[in-house]
């Protein structure tokens, strides 16, 4: 047991200065640079001023009790080391109560419509966590069941003095987190860091938010303070009394209760070192084209880094940091980069954080619930969902497009639009093409289950963070797209060759 420590306050004090970069920047080794900036960021975390509003003290306890054996971090949707404000609070508070610093995973064996592909790539970056972890020192914790169940047993069993976990604005992520709260020890401070937002979202906005307009200006506002560099998380100086069992991760990947014909896709590789090197290549290769050609599902121009975003093994902060150093070669493509990076990413977890109701036709506006319910407008084709889920549509577009989303687990964001707004036109009743837009979403999608992901089905069917257009039958005042529409945007025909052939 260590010896005896002050009592120190869960809190923390004031951020530092953007850095800026003259110049555009060499990323022939973007590893190699970003552990540079952590460096002269700051040597330690402990140097490190930490912006208190960050933080969210969830317990009524804020002081950690004297002769305690650790501070753990529930990792949950932010699941990398470095760049992570969840990881380095833990590590700061660690620190300076002059104890060991554990990290913990809770695996449960199924998660709403996850499949294999989204477990395998999860586990994958979990173990280059886990090693990471054990160069600097810290105890990586792979727990089998809910967090409830498993959680604040380990807290009690090992003496830890502070819980800290991230934050995820879904109502079952958000679920696990109430039921921990009640769960764990009344002594024990329990903290929560929004490491997945630049602007935590409870800062961005204390209420739902009506569309990108109304949100912007109080995001970009407060950029200044919260687009900050990161400290390094270092080598932690205090060891633990106990071990970490190592993990068996392919034993861990067989126990799971999830659907294993969705296979694993080949063009991503998972993990924070693999996502670092695909933002290297957007950088270098495809930022210039961002501006003018991302909604050409024919070019290559997107960062295609969604995955690592989706489960948090890339930081999105990270991403804005490094291509607004591009800014004075592609400053239109650096604007709209982060247009959709920060305040659009930012809105999708501001309407799911603030309307429980965010996968439901309930959950729509009054207008777009109105007109979707007026009428029962005949349908010129109808689909199953297996049907949609086996691209058997009369629409070559849109099959291509439901192939690319099976075979590669991503679509292009323009044609996810489309996509979804076809399902509303061949389904029998809006709610019914809400569920199944999400439910095929979130089967197939690398980066489903996300609040991307559901404000981009809400939007498209139920004209979420949009207005009401003219009136027209089965969408009502929801805004159309068409086949036609998509000519005029790109070459439909080279996309739906692509796809005839098996894409990639």
């Amino acid at each position: 047991m260590p010896p005896k420590a002050k009592k120190k306050k869960v809190e923390a004090g004031e951020a530092s200065s953007l850095e800026t970069s003259q110049g555009i920047p060499d990323l022939t080794d973007i590893h190699k640079k970003l552990d540079a900036d952590r460096q002269a960021t700051a040597a330690s975390v402990m140097e490190f001023k930490f912006n208190k509003k960050r933080v969210r003290v969830l317990s009524e306890v804020t002081e950690v009790p004297e002769r305690v054996e650790g501070v753990l971090y529930w990792m949950s949707r932010d699941q990398r080391v470095q760049d992570n404000w969840a990881m380095l609070y833990a590590q700061k508070l660690a620190l300076k109560n002059k104890v060991p610093l554990h990290v913990c995973f809770c695996l449960v064996p199924k998660f709403l419509d996850a499949t294999i592909r989204h477990y395998h790539f999860m586990l994958t970056g979990l173990k280059e966590v886990a090693s990471e972890c054990k160069q600097l020192n810290i105890e990586f914790h792979l727990l089998s069941g809910r967090a409830v169940d498993v959680l604040p047993e380990f807290v009690r069993q090992h003496n830890m003095g502070a819980v800290v976990t991230d934050f995820a604005p879904l109502r079952v992520p958000a679920q696990w987190v109430a039921d921990v709260q009640t769960s764990l020890p009344p002594d024990v401070p329990f903290c929560q860091v929004d490491a997945h937002n630049i602007l935590p979202c409870w800062v961005a906005s204390d209420k739902l938010e009506y569309a990108a307009r109304t949100i912007r200006n109080k995001i970009n506002s407060k950029l200044p303070e919260f687009l900050t560099q990161f400290p390094p998380v270092v080598k932690h100086p205090h060891s633990a009394s106990f071990k970490a069992e190592e993990v068996d991760w392919s034993r861990a990947e067989a126990s799971l209760e999830v659907d294993r014909s969705v296979k694993p896709v080949t063009w991503a590789t998972p993990g924070t070192k693999a996502g670092l090197t695909v933002l290297q290549t957007f950088c270098n290769s495809r930022l210039k084209l961002f501006a003018s050609k991302r909604n050409d599902p024919t070019a290559d121009a997107l960062s295609n880094l969604s995955p690592w975003f989706h489960f948090g093994q890339v930081s999105v902060q990270r991403c804005v940091l490094v291509v607004r150093q591009f800014k004075s070669k592609h400053a239109q493509s650096v604007d709209a980069f982060c247009e959709e990076a920060i305040v659009r990413r930012e809105l999708a977890d501001n309407f799911c954080h603030y309307n429980n109701k965010y996968d439901s036709l309930d959950g729509a506006s009054d207008w777009a619930k109105t007109t979707l319910q007026s009428g029962k407008d005949k349908r010129e084709y109808v689909y199953s969902r297996k049907q949609l889920e086996l691209a058997q549509t009369h629409d070559v577009l849109w099959n291509s497009a439901q192939r690319q989303l099976i075979e590669e687990g991503k679509m292009h964001g323009f044609l996810r639009m489309y996509w979804a707004k076809k399902i509303l036109e061949w389904t029998d009743a809006p709610a019914r093409a809400l569920a199944d837009a999400i439910y095929l979403n979130d089967r197939f999608s690398l980066d489903g289950r996300d609040p991307n992901g559901f404000v981009g089905c809400m939007w498209s069917i139920c004209g979420i963070h949009d207005q009401g257009w003219a009136e027209r039958p089965v969408f009502g005042k929801i805004r159309y797209m068409n086949y036609a529409g998509c000519k005029r945007k790109f070459d439909v025909d080279a996309y739906v060759m692509r796809w005839s052939r098996g894409g990639r």
